[in-house]
């Protein structure tokens, strides 16, 4: 089965208990899955120092 030129790659994150609440808690916020919250943060990290292009999804 060959892979999607669009699929999303996964990868182990791990983070302190304390750091997973507060992303928790961000995420419910927003009304996003705490998986979606953390792309959202790094797609703005990244474009903020310009690593990826701002019209990127």
């Amino acid at each position: 089965m060959a892979k999607e030129k669009d699929s999303v790659k996964s990868f182990v994150f791990r983070a302190d208990p304390e750091m997973m609440e507060a992303l928790e808690r961000w995420a419910a916020d927003e009304l996003r899955s705490t998986n979606a919250q953390l792309q959202w943060i790094l797609r703005e990290a990244l474009r903020k120092h310009g690593r990826i292009k701002s019209s990127q999804p």
